[in-house]
């Protein structure tokens, strides 16, 4: 589907704007090849616990979703029935992905009218759904690649999730969570040269500002390289990468020639104890990225931890010993760790970050998690 333009920009970057209120993300749905052994997946690994069920037994005949849940978490994993629908071509093309960024709101219309008056390419106006637990409302508009936006209105519905889906009984998400709390921010990887358009798109089309811009010199290792943008609204934090001219095919070229074009490429998932969340989740068997070399511990973290002046509260060597990652910045430092793919193709995958005062995205661990990546793409030819 065609993107409108983008109007031109008509206030500074850094300036949030008024016309679009996100009260924060209502959730992520996930278009997969079968959603009932994606659901068995994210329960055993990553500790979600599935909270209501659409499917044959609920009057659904075209597709089956589970909802899984984890503190402030939603994912909807949704699967095909039959072959000639748009979730089958969907997922012929794309794979397991992030197919709907749900952001709830006040007022559905009231966010689809604002966005597609600014240039978004309408998908649907406000759908009412209606069940025992009351009324929800949605829209929905175009982002990059097959990629959505839905406004979730909810103040009117009581239900464990919305209409059309049923809860599933004696759910208790105590009894398998591994202190994932929230998500802390999702990154967009684009084609060679859209980064400027999509940054604009989410400045001018749903009142974003621009809260970092890292360059190619920053995010560079000797074969690669990419430049990312952050955009901030609220709690809502979406990152826009592109590729950049290196010598060998950069981990954003990977994933666009094997999604077939733009899409999510990580979503990060915040913790209060990255220690226990990562010791767990590697128990469970979740498979993370190599760890960089000692010398990253003994050498690059103590100096940057020096020259910002900051004592980590965490255990060293149960840091090193995990391959958690540290960054440091003059409000405090973070703890971030990144899983492998949890599809087949190198496309979708995990952080997972804990925050003691940072509000940073690990620009000193770049190199270190580029060389990462870059040992994996190495493994799988396509470096």
């Amino acid at each position: 589907m065609a993107i409108k333009e983008a109007p031109p920009q008509a206030r500074p970057m850094t300036e949030e704007a008024d016309f679009l209120t996100l009260k924060g993300m209502d959730h992520v749905e996930l278009w997969v090849g079968n959603a009932k052994q994606a659901a068995f997946y994210y329960q055993h690994a990553f500790g979600f616990t599935p909270i209501a069920y659409s499917g044959l037994e609920t009057g659904n005949r075209k597709t089956t979703s589970y909802v899984m849940q984890q503190g402030k978490i939603r994912l909807v994993l949704t699967g095909a029935y039959h072959p000639n629908t748009e979730l089958s071509a969907h997922h012929m093309m794309h794979g397991d992905g992030v197919k709907v960024i749900a952001l709830e709101v006040p007022n559905a219309a009231a966010a689809y009218e604002a966005t597609t008056t600014r240039g978004a390419t309408g998908l649907h106006d406000v759908i009412e759904s209606e069940d025992e637990n009351g009324i929800m409302r949605t829209s929905a508009i175009q982002i990059y690649g097959d990629t959505i936006h839905r406004f979730v209105e909810r103040s009117g519905y009581k239900g464990v999730f919305m209409p059309g889906y049923r809860a599933i009984p004696n759910a208790d998400e105590s009894k398998n969570a591994v202190g994932l709390a929230a998500i802390d921010h999702m990154v967009g990887n684009v084609e060679l040269g859209k980064m400027n358009y999509w940054v604009n798109f989410y400045h001018q089309v749903m009142g974003f500002r621009q809260l970092i811009h890292f360059d190619d010199q920053a995010i560079s290792t000797e074969y690669s390289a990419l430049m990312s943008k952050v955009m901030e609204n609220g709690r809502v934090k979406f990152p826009i990468n592109e590729p950049a001219q290196g010598k060998k095919k950069s981990q954003i070229e990977e994933y666009l020639d094997f999604y077939h074009g733009p899409g999510v490429q990580h979503i990060a998932l915040i913790t209060d104890d990255v220690i226990r969340t990562v010791s767990e989740l590697r128990r469970r068997g979740v498979e993370f990225l190599t760890p960089p070399p000692n010398a990253y511990y003994d050498e690059v973290i103590i100096e940057r931890l020096r020259e910002k002046n900051v004592k980590v509260k965490e255990d060293l060597e149960e840091i090193r010993k995990l391959g958690i990652l540290v960054d440091a910045d003059d409000e405090g430092y973070l703890l971030q760790i990144f899983t492998r793919p949890v599809g087949d193709r190198p496309t979708l995958f995990f952080e997972i970050i804990q925050r003691r005062g940072s509000r940073g995205f690990g620009l000193g661990n770049f190199k270190a998690l580029f060389e990462s990546i870059e040992r994996e793409q190495a493994l799988r030819g396509t470096l």
